[in-house]
């Protein structure tokens, strides 16, 4: 019997209608897979049952800080949500939202980066000016998080959006396929679907610096959004460095520079399918259990021809600016990709809490594969947005979902 996550968020809410949570007995553990299966429906219904035993084990920590003023507990928790369990007015409502946010000025200061134009450009302007210390650095999971609910933070309060971070599960759209699900169907309940189709695109080619090539198919679109929310917006920045469809890289040395274009994708259910599905993601879960092994799988181990459920879900959104590390936030979707992201880990954690929050949750040092050399990453590391928010906060206070500034859970 599959595991649902609608079990759960019923779990949840009915917990939520008592306004004094009457003494509980420790519920049952849920049974969990000791391995990834490789046949794909088994394979989510691992993941399924994996959420639950996530959820469960939250939901307990959650009522028995109740009875504790100030925390986050069972009452103020946010529960974030996969797209498509979203109503269709909750859709709207999220990219109403981004649209607002695209349509206020930028905070980042134009002497500094004259492509800003709007909050929705601030966040990207982040991500430009610390890709190189934030990817395959002992904060990729942490700053990521942060970067996330950042935005979100933003969306609400600065939108009037009551919602909160969606995400886009890339198991369940290696089965469906990218345009056949909600998330990328185009329409106006959408987070927009597909670029036009463009004739005679190649392949896309990563590697270098010594190390063997991967070689992606090119997807169906490549052109500009067509239909949905998004079907207008304009890119304000980039691409700084962005493979494309014809085996090459495309690099800008001017990286804050006003480059207004469409925006693009080219949606290939063939790199979902390949690098972002169910086996994939258990396999991530249930095979590495230390953070460093966790992580560097997650983001594909250089050489190994694996670019990891990370690269699988940007790679298989694609165009531009999707493909380019630095400016890839310019996609407004990358936010429910991380979201995945985030819950991934989340999931990850709560198989050892204690231990996975803890400084042994951590590995790495502030470079890009610790090129330069570097320290390493500690509790104490600050994290900080930029112009895009404030306050500045630690690697410590982001270890938890439902600790330091973070209240929030996934079902």
């Amino acid at each position: 019997m599959r595991f649902t996550n609608s079990a759960a968020l019923c779990l949840l809410a009915g917990s939520l209608t008592h306004a004094f949570p009457a003494p509980q007995e420790t519920a049952p553990e849920l049974p969990l897979p000791t391995e990834a299966s490789t046949n794909i429906p088994v394979a989510l219904d691992q993941l399924d049952q994996l959420a639950a035993f996530a959820q469960q084990e939250v939901e307990q920590e959650l009522e028995a800080a109740s009875k504790k003023r100030g925390s986050c507990n069972i009452f103020n928790v946010a529960v974030r949500r996969e797209w498509g369990l979203l109503t269709k007015a909750e859709r709207k409502a999220y990219t109403d939202a981004v649209l607002c946010l695209q349509a206020k000025p930028a905070k980042w200061p134009s002497t500094l980066v004259p492509g800003a134009k709007s909050r929705f450009d601030d966040w990207i302007a982040t991500h430009i000016n610390q890709t190189n210390t934030i990817h395959y650095t002992g904060t990729f999971l942490t700053w990521h998080r942060y970067f996330t609910w950042t935005y979100e933070q933003a969306l609400r309060n600065e939108c009037g959006y009551k919602g909160y971070q969606p995400y886009w599960n890339w198991a369940a759209t290696a089965v469906s396929g990218l345009e056949k699900s909600p998330i990328f169907d185009g329409s106006a309940y959408s987070m927009s679907g597909n670029g036009a189709k463009v004739e005679g695109q190649g392949n896309v080619i990563l590697g270098g610096n010594g190390l063997p090539e991967i070689v992606l198919p090119s997807g169906s679109g490549g052109g500009c959004v067509t239909s949905g929310p998004f079907k207008d917006m304009k890119v304000n920045l980039g691409p700084v460095s962005m493979q494309l469809a014809d085996g090459t890289t495309v690099n800008n040395p001017d990286q804050y520079a006003y480059n207004p274009r469409c925006l693009k994708r080219d949606l290939t259910d063939a790199i979902n399918k390949r690098f972002a599905n169910a086996t994939s993601v258990v396999r991530l879960i249930l095979e590495n259990n230390n953070i460093e092994d966790f992580q560097m799988q997650m983001q594909g181990i250089p050489g190994s021809g694996d670019i990891g459920v990370h690269g699988g879900g940007h790679y298989s959104l694609g165009g531009d600016p999707g493909r380019d590390l630095f400016t890839s936030p310019g996609d407004p979707n990358f936010y429910l990709h991380h979201g995945m992201i985030d819950r991934v880990w989340w999931i990850w954690q709560t198989l050892s809490k204690r231990t996975r929050t803890s400084s042994a949750g951590i590995s790495g040092t502030g470079t890009f594969l610790n090129q330069p050399p570097s320290p390493p990453t500690t509790l104490d590391t600050p994290i900080s947005m930029d112009y895009a928010f404030g306050p500045d906060v630690t690697v410590g206070d982001l270890m938890d979902t439902t600790g330091g500034p973070l209240c929030y859970i996934y079902l």
